[in-house]
């Protein structure tokens, strides 16, 4: 017999995988190389610890990409799976953060029965009381946007699909900057560059 959950019970099993557990983001950053992705996810399963959420883009560096990673763990392990990533001959720098020294946005998008929105008023409010937008509307579906935590997210679209309004439900990666003023990899390329020049 196969058996089946519910969205409760998976967010339970899901708390008791996680038990003990920290819910980390780490800030990978390496040149623009085929198969860096590779490396750094063969990190985390010979770990073997599930990767939550993947974010690559552009960093403010010239030549320099970030990926934004985040993973339940214990402080132990992290640190060990960040020592591994930095090891890897293409990354130039890794590190691991709480919630609370980052500023860390998600996207979430929301794809809804137009039909059901015109016929139950109370849809629209949720939209609103959440800060979400409206970016489409057409007869069929309208589409919803909310850039904010990934609590703020979720709970927007457990309240939404209460009233069994919606068609398709996704949310991005993480994105996350420090609160420092530089990149973090910024003085360790400064050090490179001493280095190349013999002033250090």
């Amino acid at each position: 017999m196969k058996l089946t959950y519910n969205d409760d019970a998976k967010a339970s099993l899901l708390d008791m995988d996680n038990t003990d557990k920290t819910l980390y983001t780490l800030l990978v950053y390496s040149e623009n190389i085929a198969g860096i992705l590779n490396q750094v996810a063969a990190v985390f399963t010979r770990r073997q610890v599930n990767i939550e959420s993947i974010n690559c883009s552009a960093s403010s560096i010239s030549g320099v990409h970030k990926y934004t990673i985040t993973a339940w763990s214990n402080k132990d392990q992290i640190e060990k799976i960040t020592k591994q990533i930095e090891k890897k001959v293409d990354v130039i720098k890794a590190d691991y953060f709480t919630d609370d020294q980052l500023f860390i946005r998600e996207v979430g998008l929301y794809k809804l029965s137009t039909p059901e929105v015109l016929n139950n008023p109370e849809i629209s409010r949720a939209i609103r009381r959440a800060d979400a937008r409206m970016v489409e509307v057409n007869p069929t579906f309208c589409s919803v946007m909310l850039s904010g935590m990934t609590e703020d997210i979720t709970t927007l679209y457990h309240t939404l699909d209460q009233y069994n309004c919606v068609l398709q439900y996704t949310r991005s990666g993480r994105v996350a900057i420090t609160r420092s003023t530089e990149e973090q990899v910024t003085d360790f390329l400064d050090m490179q560059k001493q280095i190349e020049n013999g002033e250090a």
